[in-house]
This record gives C-alpha cells, sequence and structure tokens, in this order.
C-alpha cells in the first residue's frame, strides 16, 4: 500500500514538474512567436494641416491665399496682432527682451485681378491695375505711422526680390510718430512685397534703435517668409 502511495506521489511529481517546465517554456517563446505574426497596418491618423494659436492658423490661411509661405523664426513669440480703426495686421511676433516687434498684413491679388479682366471691357473704363496697390498700400502706412512724409524710401534691388520670389517692392525707413498703438517705439523698417497677379505682403518692424543688432533681427525676421515659385 506504501509502495503505491509513493509510486502515485513520484507521479504527481512528474506531471507537476512537466507542467512547470512546460508552461515556462510557452512564457518565453511565445514573444518570439508573436514577432513572426503580421500586424496589419494600422492607418496613419491625419495630422491637422496648421497647428498652433488661431491667430497662427488664420495668418497660414491669407498667406496660402497670396501663394506665400511663413517659417516661425527661431527666437520669436507671438503677440496679439494689432486691429483697431488706425492699424490693422494680421499677425505680429516680438523678440522677447529685445526691444523689437514685427507686424504682417497679407493680400491676395486674385480676385482683384479677375474683377479688373472683367473692367477691360466696361463702358466706364477699366479699374486701376491691382498691381499698383502695393504702392500706395506702402505710402498709405508710411503717412499713418509718421504722420508726414518723414520717411526714406528704397526699391528693392533684384537680389532681394529674387530671395522672397517678388516681382518688386520697397522699403521705408520711418521716424515714428509716438503712439500708444505702436507702443512709443520710435522707428520702424517697413516692407512691401508684390507677386504678380497673385498677392502683397506688407512687413512693420519696431524698434528704438537704429542700431546694427536692428537690422540684423529684421533679416532674421524678414527671412521667415516669401512667395512660392
Amino acid at each position: 500500500m506504501r509502495a503505491i502511495v509513493r509510486q502515485n506521489k513520484h507521479i504527481l511529481l512528474q506531471l507537476a514538474l512537466l507542467f512547470f517546465v512546460a508552461n515556462g517554456w510557452a512564457q518565453t517563446v511565445h514573444p518570439r512567436t508573436k514577432t513572426n505574426i503580421k500586424k496589419k497596418p494600422v492607418p496613419a491618423l491625419a495630422k491637422p494641416a496648421v497647428q498652433g494659436s488661431q491667430q497662427l492658423k488664420e495668418f497660414l490661411q491669407l498667406l496660402a491665399q497670396a501663394n506665400a509661405t511663413f517659417t516661425f523664426p527661431k527666437g520669436f513669440k507671438e503677440i496679439p496682432a494689432t486691429n483697431n480703426e488706425d492699424f490693422s495686421f494680421d499677425y505680429a511676433m516680438e523678440m522677447p527682451g529685445k526691444g523689437f516687434e514685427v507686424w504682417f498684413q497679407v493680400k491676395s491679388q486674385k480676385e482683384n485681378w479677375v474683377s479688373y479682366e472683367r473692367s477691360q471691357n466696361d463702358k466706364r473704363g477699366p479699374l486701376a491695375n491691382p498691381d499698383s496697390l502695393y504702392v500706395d498700400m506702402g505710402k498709405a502706412h508710411a503717412i499713418a505711422f509718421t504722420g508726414d512724409n518723414n520717411y526714406f524710401i528704397r526699391y528693392m534691388p533684384q537680389n532681394v526680390l529674387d530671395r522672397y520670389n517678388a516681382d518688386a517692392g520697397k522699403s521705408y525707413l520711418l521716424n515714428l510718430l509716438d503712439l500708444p498703438a505702436t507702443k512709443h517705439y520710435k522707428y520702424a523698417l517697413m516692407i512691401t512685397l508684390l507677386r504678380s497677379h497673385t498677392g502683397i505682403i506688407l512687413m512693420v518692424c519696431f524698434a528704438n534703435e537704429k542700431d546694427p543688432e536692428f537690422f540684423k533681427n529684421i533679416d532674421k525676421a524678414s527671412n521667415s517668409l516669401k512667395f512660392k515659385m
């Protein structure tokens, strides 16, 4: 009887040992077998076309309509764009602690050109050429910022226009009025860029000193956008 009990215990111990060995092997082999199983591709989630603030999204949409692009430059921070009865801009940013900020305004010319072409056969006469609008915009803003004709104008040289993929452009060095709307900045460099039949970009850079740092910061800001080829 005792021999039978001992034999049964021996059998149970062998079965238990076999169970643990088999279970341990399954746990170590199972992850390997998983790697051999081809996973079904998970469809990638569509990324938003535009990321960032609502102001940036709307600005990028305006740029797209004008066939232009914008890459946010390093060292800058977005700020609310000025939009009142005196000045209306679409986007703005600053260099924190540097006393330097930039305002942007963008206009698509596509609808204006459609209206212009339709007006060619109008008995009342054609509309003004839309591509001349960038000149009027620059002059109007320069007077609004300075209060008079206290500014210096330069036409953009061809190598600079090529950098922006623009067809025409001007720069205005402004001595600003002391205004709360412009945060009492003393000086500004305004740039107007035209892509014929396509769009206009106006950019104003503000500072209190006309030193090398001012023009260095302007270069950083102005390189952030251009027209598409």
